[in-house]
């Protein structure tokens, strides 16, 4: 278990950054960012550290490898040292993450094998697969049962970007472990991204420097980020699980509400927590880039991903869309790679086929809207393509939370049946009504457009730093009375 967040803040945080801030050289400063990162890390999961460790040294040594080839004029060997890195990096994601997934699918496969006319090749298929899975399964990476490394799929993003990169020739070979080591591990935003790519920050590993604004911008960034976690995401996580156990006698504004909860919960909870990281960042100072740009107010599916986790569709436009051969193929090769991208950004998200139906979900509507959908919607008035956008985006929190199929279309079907709503529900529901309509207002810029148009007033920045107190505290106490809080993305 990663730290839990009292711990975080009240004693890592602080220590961290004291020492930081004690130690004037760069060099050292960068040294003891990646000793407390790997200790932050490891701290829970001091065997999952190893293949952290495993993953710097295996690809600092492509981008050397890469780099000393593309000297020596031998693309050949810089191609083979890249196709290497990548092989091992989606090994170690399938092996720690995906091997479940694969289980459990040959179970449910096997079976059937057995019912069919089948050659003897395919009985002894059959009992050999049969026998072996079970053997097979108790098999667990480092002999730790059930582990998950937390945040694997980033770091792993972060890493390959990396050695592509250098291999394209966008970004220099990073020669000192210890500062490649830095990038990979960076406690901020090592366990729920965003995605970060060493070219943006390739600068800023001995470059940059630190100031006063920059630091209390972090902090109010930060204490923002930790009130949408605790003070919205929390609250919503509990609405939503009070109907979620039983959605069958809801009544469908009960799931309706349910789901809508969800959907909030998840979005306050990301970015809730990649604003922590980008604030966490700016107290070292370091910049991120924006991961989050009020999705929930897009008018269509494209661009609700231009809004809703930016990094990461970022990172499959420019490692998997693109090299696919993007749009520049025909429309029927277009819509086979957004095919390809979107199943694989489901299947990022989670070792279960209902991610995979998620990332399909909104692939078919990003391609209805790329062939005749798009013309529809910019004739359609606005309000009517923001309901779209959202019931799209509603819905497939649905396929995003159950992963037991019998479990998601029990609950998609009390959506539009099971009468109205039950009286425990909407007693629920009314208990929460003001959190979710703040909630539902906090998802939009509308409060950002207003405290904009008091920049600069004097009276505004005490009013903001009074709210940040006022938030911390509430944060903190609730903190105290809930003990550790797990962020959604924390399992990807």
């Amino acid at each position: 278990m990663i730290f839990s967040s009292l711990l975080f803040l009240s004693i890592f945080l602080v220590a961290v950054l004291a020492l930081y801030y004690v130690i004037p050289n760069r060099t050292y400063r960068n040294i003891v960012l990646c000793v407390a990162s790997l200790f932050f890390y490891a701290w829970g999961e001091p065997v999952c550290v190893i293949l952290m460790i495993f993953s710097i040294l295996m690809n600092y040594a492509a981008g050397l490898l890469m780099g000393k080839y593309r000297r020596q004029g031998k693309p050949g060997r810089a191609k083979a040292a890249l196709v290497v890195s990548i092989v091992l990096n989606l090994l170690m994601l399938g092996l720690f993450k995906y091997t479940p997934l694969v289980f459990d699918t040959l179970k449910a496969v096997i079976p059937s094998l057995r019912g069919m006319a089948t050659p003897v090749a395919k009985d002894i298929l059959y009992k050999s697969l049969a026998n072996v899975i079970p053997a097979l399964e108790k098999v667990k990476p480092f002999g730790v049962e059930g582990m998950l490394p937390i945040g694997i799929s980033f770091y792993t993003f972060q890493a390959m970007s990396y050695v592509i990169d250098v291999y394209r020739g966008d970004t220099g070979v990073q020669k000192n472990p210890m500062l490649f080591g830095t990038y990979v591990a960076l406690f901020p935003q090592l366990i729920a991204g965003p995605i970060v790519r060493y070219k943006d920050i390739e600068d800023q590993l001995l470059g940059r420097k630190e100031s006063i604004d920059q630091f209390a911008s972090g902090v109010k960034l930060f204490t923002v980020g930790l009130a949408k976690k605790i003070l919205i995401a929390n609250q919503m996580a509990v609405l939503w699980n009070g109907l979620r156990a039983d959605f069958a006698g809801n009544g469908a504004l009960g799931s309706w509400v349910g789901i809508i909860a969800y959907t909030l919960q998840i979005y306050f909870d990301f970015a809730g927590y990649s604003d922590m990281a980008i604030g966490l960042g700016r107290m070292f100072g370091f910049e991120f880039r924006k991961n989050f740009d009020y999705p929930y107010i897009s008018s269509s599916v494209t661009e609700f991903w231009r809004r809703w986790h930016i990094s990461l569709s970022v990172w499959f436009r420019d490692y998997v869309y693109i090299p696919l051969g993007g749009n520049r193929k025909g429309m029927a090769r277009q819509i086979l790679n957004l095919c390809i991208v979107w199943a694989l950004t489901g299947l990022w998200h989670g070792a279960s086929w209902n991610f995979v139906l998620w990332g399909l979900w909104h692939g078919f509507f990003v391609v209805m809207e790329k062939l005749f959908l798009t013309k529809v919607l910019k004739k359609t008035p606005k309000p009517i393509c923001h309901v779209y956008a959202l019931l799209i985006a509603t819905l497939g929190w649905a396929l995003f939370d159950f992963t037991d199929l019998t479990q998601l279309f029990g609950f998609l079907g009390s959506l539009f049946s099971g009468g109205f709503v039950s009286h425990d529900a909407l007693t629920l529901i009314l208990s929460y009504l003001p959190l979710l309509i703040v909630a539902a207002i906090a998802s939009t810029p509308l409060m950002a457009n207003i405290r904009h148009k008091f920049d600069g007033k004097v009276w505004a920045e005490y009013a903001d730093i009074g709210l940040i107190l006022i938030a911390l505290t509430f944060c903190i106490a609730s903190l105290v009375a809930s003990g550790y809080n797990p962020f959604i993305y924390f399992r990807f």
